[in-house]
């Protein structure tokens, strides 16, 4: 039982860092469409205050990631066959292979354009569950990405303090995103998408674990030491 429970805590921090890409995958398709293809639209307007909330709601997810990698680095899951970031560059590459050629975008700006068709969604999945494997192992990939992790480690111990604060600060901000967003889809039945689902759903718990790594004083306990390997 104690080899099931370590597997499905492993299996919980890959989902916090598959959502944590998620929700800046959909943060940069709305912010393209802000920037380039609608020129000054307001989306969830007037609900939603800006468009421009969407920044910080990225920065919110991009400083998920490193705790959430944290919770599966502790784990010993072992390996089958390969580290697991070889599976992450094998994923990547199908996702890159299916885009490329069984979709009508472009791999460099999948995550940019308007498209909901099931091949294009299915070619996000690949690939945001590539780079989840490759994240979750990253610093086995190399010792000299290893040594440069460190650093950065080392380095956001020294500001902690701000960190926090700026996690706490995005997390209230996702979440105001979040209510914003529901209420502007009880108001104009026309934004009740399934996209729009997707990106209440992970605004939501990229907020929620904000809260979450702040109170456990995550970036309090991130001193450099010797990482187990898995």
């Amino acid at each position: 039982m104690s080899r099931v429970w370590i597997i499905c805590k492993k299996i919980f921090s890959l989902t916090l860092i598959f959502n944590a890409l998620l929700t800046i995958a959909c943060a940069v398709s709305i912010l393209s469409s802000v920037y380039w293809i609608y020129p000054g639209w307001k989306p969830f307007s007037p609900y939603l205050v800006d468009g421009y909330v969407f920044w910080v709601v990225i920065v919110a997810a991009v400083l998920n990631v490193f705790p959430s990698a944290l919770l599966g680095r502790k784990l010993h899951t072992g390996r089958f066959l390969f580290h697991h970031y070889v599976y992450g560059f094998l994923v990547l590459a199908v996702g890159t292979i299916y885009v490329t050629f069984f979709t009508p975008v472009s791999v460099a700006t999948i995550f940019l354009v308007n498209n909901t068709v099931a091949s294009v969604n299915a070619g996000r999945f690949l690939l945001l569950g590539g780079l989840t494997l490759l994240l979750d192992d990253l610093p086995d990939v190399s010792k000299h990405i290893e040594t440069a992790l460190n650093h950065m480690k080392a380095g956001a111990f020294r500001i902690r303090k701000l960190i926090i604060a700026a996690q706490l600060g995005t997390g209230v901000i996702s979440l105001y995103l979040f209510v914003a967003v529901c209420v502007a889809m009880i108001q104009v039945p026309e934004w009740v998408t399934l996209a729009n689902f997707i990106l209440i759903l992970t605004t939501f718990i990229t907020s929620v674990c904000s809260f979450i790594f702040v109170k456990r004083k995550v970036w309090d306990s991130i001193m450099i030491k010797q990482e187990n390997t898995h």
